[in-house]
């Protein structure tokens, strides 16, 4: 038998788990039943019982609901495996929600809090020949005193003030009651020379110029020292960038060197996305491979700058501070912001994989986005995520785990949290992708009641400057100068009561971070979770209601119906009912992205929320339905995120008989470019072919990363026979510019939309 190399084995044995629950710490599980890893206990649960399945369908959801105090134990079972000389055996899990104890042959190796930091235990010198691992998961974190959970109110998020477990999972407005645990990312068991490594990763910092980058390998193992190492930094191309050799002295060490005119990473439509590849590689004396690890490296530089014009703005005695810095600047290039809030995709984030990331992602991508907002009320994703958006040229704006809350500053929270962000920080900090740390979602708010001072914002700030000091960090969103919201297309809070057209051309921010319109869920898709006798109408204390569409947020958000039927008339048909709400958030979310954008150079950054939704949602302010289905809204986003565009400000969308139409038109430009002049006509179509020139415009084109705008125009509309009149903006020899903007037309004495009535 030929001699075994002491080599890492890279196969991973991926054992057959069991689990069982049980009341109390103590108890053991009256049954074992099989379990799925990566998965959740809720789905174990419900295939093995027969509960009634789908758990999105009707109000399914409801029979996870006894589960939250019961403990969860996995199990499996294994014989000692054939070792040779110097390997070992050990554990590692990338994701265990939430609280949870590992043992081995009824010995403890680990207790945890926390879902984010792996696991990795060297199980070797308690092997027996049939041995068993079990992982006992406690009940969901509850904070004592804190109300019940009650459907419609706040109270669904204040169980998580006191843990590191994403709040979002107690409920939101777009989320059920659904607090998930389980094995929930990549967990194996795997046979190891005694000489592994347990981190690898590169670190640099660019010149002033762009020109040079000091370049830092970091290695963490075990039995290190003494070996024998080989790195490589290699181009797109293959071709050898850094390669460097030499002896370990210890377990943890930093090779340092430089690499003159390092091509840059830049994001999705501001050049290439490039990356190189580092592969490190550990030998012993005899020059046999015991490890190796790959990873890839994009260089650029990344700032929070302060918005262009805030230092002008002159301070009134008594002074205060200016508003917060909110633009991006990546490589000494100042970009527009174009992107969206992402959730998680899946409630049950074990059934979350890399195909699941990449459709998403490549649609943000093809949305003209280039940069995602992880809320701080979801889960850090999985490290394909990040590769993807690397890959893609997608910007990351990454929050920890806090959300709309007043989080404690009790030590055993901060000791978690630490704990928690270190591991994050640790892991994202090696994307190129990764812009923007930031504490949380609305923290600084009323309902989140947490300050500058709050012992957890303290910290977390203090972590990213230890360990990542060149990424910008904010300790929430919004800060001042940020705006969240609103959240609908005709908002009565504001004033008297306005349509987005009017608020957002009022607003003064300088990002958008979050807004939003809702729009009914696609037709299809209302069908495969909504019962038939429950379709139509949609009332309360039906599927509607369990899946958001009334009382989530406000008393009719989202399905917004008496909005819709004073705006279109009494509503007689679910098809008019999801047309009708479709066109509004369409209608509404290009104009907000468009405005944002004529808002430059003040105005950096336009985020809606949200992009998608992670399970079936009725109306909700997403773009592209659970699972992954493109909502209308999704097309007219992504043609008002174009590089370059012609673009419309109007003032409203219903407009009514006798008035005059008014428009102000603008060429769009966020690119580097600059833009030829052009002539640009505005045209209004209505009744099925009749048109009338509004306006023509001789734009002089646009400098570049600069817009061009022109005059207001009006023209009196024309009595029409139809309810609703689109207008082109149509650019001479360049149509990948032009735009078209649906409108409301309502003659006298008429109170909603003409039967038939197209769009």
């Amino acid at each position: 038998m030929p001699q075994q190399n002491n080599k890492r084995l890279l196969d991973k044995i991926k054992p057959k788990w069991e689990i069982g629950y049980h009341f109390s710490e103590e108890a053991a599980p009256e049954k074992w039943i099989p379990a799925t890893v990566p998965g959740a206990v809720q789905l174990d649960v419900m295939q093995a019982e027969n509960y009634q399945q789908p758990y999105w369908y009707a109000d399914n959801v409801k029979q996870f609901d006894w589960m939250e105090d019961y403990y969860f134990t996995y199990r499996t079972s294994f014989p000692r495996p054939d070792l040779h000389p110097g390997q070992r055996l050990c554990f590692h899990s990338k994701g265990i929600e939430y609280d949870f104890k590992i043992s081995l042959n009824g010995t403890q190796l680990l207790e945890q809090e926390g879902m984010f930091t792996y696991v990795d235990l060297d199980l070797t010198d308690q092997l027996q020949d049939i041995n068993e691992l079990q992982v006992q998961i406690k009940p969901i974190p509850k904070v004592a005193g804190a109300p019940a959970y009650t459907p419609g109110t706040d109270t669904y998020r204040q169980h998580a003030r006191e843990s590191a477990k994403p709040a979002v999972s107690y409920g939101w407005d777009w989320h059920p009651r659904l607090v998930t645990r389980g094995i929930w990312d990549e967990t194996y068991l795997e046979v190891r020379s005694s000489t592994y490594l347990t981190a690898s990763t590169v670190t640099y910092q660019l010149n002033e110029e762009l020109s040079q980058a000091q370049v830092q390998l970091n290695l963490e193992g075990k039995a290190l020292a003494g070996k024998h190492y080989k790195w490589s930094l290699t181009t797109e191309s293959g071709q050898i960038a850094i390669a460097q050799e030499g002896i370990l002295s210890s377990n943890t060490e930093s090779i340092s060197t430089q690499l003159q005119e390092p091509a840059l990473w830049w994001p999705s439509g501001y050049g290439s996305p490039t990356l190189y590849t580092s592969e490190v590689t550990i030998l012993n004396a005899e020059q046999e491979e015991l490890d190796s690890s790959h990873s890839k490296v994009g260089f650029r530089r990344v700032k929070l700058l302060m918005n262009e014009g805030e230092w002008d703005k002159p301070l009134v005695f008594p002074a205060s501070r200016n508003r917060a810095p909110a633009s991006l600047e990546i490589n000494g290039r100042r970009i527009f912001a174009k992107g969206t809030n992402w959730v998680h995709p899946e409630i049950f984030i074990g059934l979350i994989t890399n195909e699941t990331y990449e459709k998403q992602i490549q649609l943000a991508k093809e949305a003209n986005f280039n940069i995602l907002r992880i809320w701080g009320g979801g889960i850090t994703n999985k490290e394909s995520f990040f590769d993807l958006c690397d890959e893609q040229g997608m910007l990351v704006w990454q929050e920890f785990p806090l959300a709309c809350n007043n989080y404690t500053d009790k030590a055993s929270y901060l000791a978690v949290l630490e704990q928690e962000a270190t591991s994050i920080i640790n892991r994202v900090k090696a994307h190129a992708c990764l812009a923007i740390w930031s504490g949380g979602n609305e923290l600084f708010n009323a309902w989140g009641g947490m300050t500058d001072q709050s012992l957890a914002l303290r910290l977390l700030n203090s972590l990213c400057y230890r360990l990542d000091p060149y990424t910008p960090f904010v300790p929430t969103s919004p800060l001042n100068g940020m705006g969240h919201g609103s959240y609908l297309f005709y908002d009565k809070t504001i004033g008297t009561g306005e349509e987005v057209f009017q608020w957002m051309q009022r607003a003064d921010n300088t990002a958008y971070t979050e807004f939003g319109v809702p729009g009914v869920a696609n037709l299809e898709v209302l069908k495969q979770y909504i019962p038939p006798h429950e379709l139509f109408p949609p009332k309360r204390e039906t599927a509607w209601e369990t899946h958001h569409a009334f009382g989530a947020w406000r008393k009719d958000s989202w399905l917004e119906l008496p909005f819709l039927e004073e705006y279109f008339g009494e509503i007689t048909s679910l098809e008019d009912l999801v047309r009708f709400s479709q066109l509004t958030q369409s209608e509404g979310l290009k104009f907000i992205y468009e405005e944002a954008r004529r808002q430059k150079p003040y105005c950096s950054m336009a985020l809606n929320w949200c992009f998608q939704e992670p399970w079936p949602v009725a109306a909700n302010n997403s773009l592209v339905n659970w699972p992954n289905i493109l909502k209308p809204a999704y097309y007219e986003v992504a043609a008002a995120c174009r590089p370059v565009l012609a673009s419309l400000r109007v003032p409203k969308f219903l407009w009514h008989e006798g008035e005059d139409f008014i428009c102000e038109p603008f060429l769009l430009n966020d690119t580097y470019d600059p833009i030829a002049p052009a002539q640009i006509t505005v045209t209004l179509l209505y009744d099925g072919g009749k048109s009338l020139k509004v306006t023509t415009w001789t734009c002089p084109g646009a400098p570049e990363f600069q817009n061009s705008q022109g005059s207001k125009a009006q023209l009196p509309l024309p009595d029409m026979h139809g309810s609703f009149f689109t207008v082109s903006v149509e650019v001479e020899s360049n149509p990948a510019y032009n735009s078209r903007y649906t409108f409301m037309y309502r003659g006298k004495n008429e109170t909603g939309v003409k039967p038939g009535a197209a769009f």
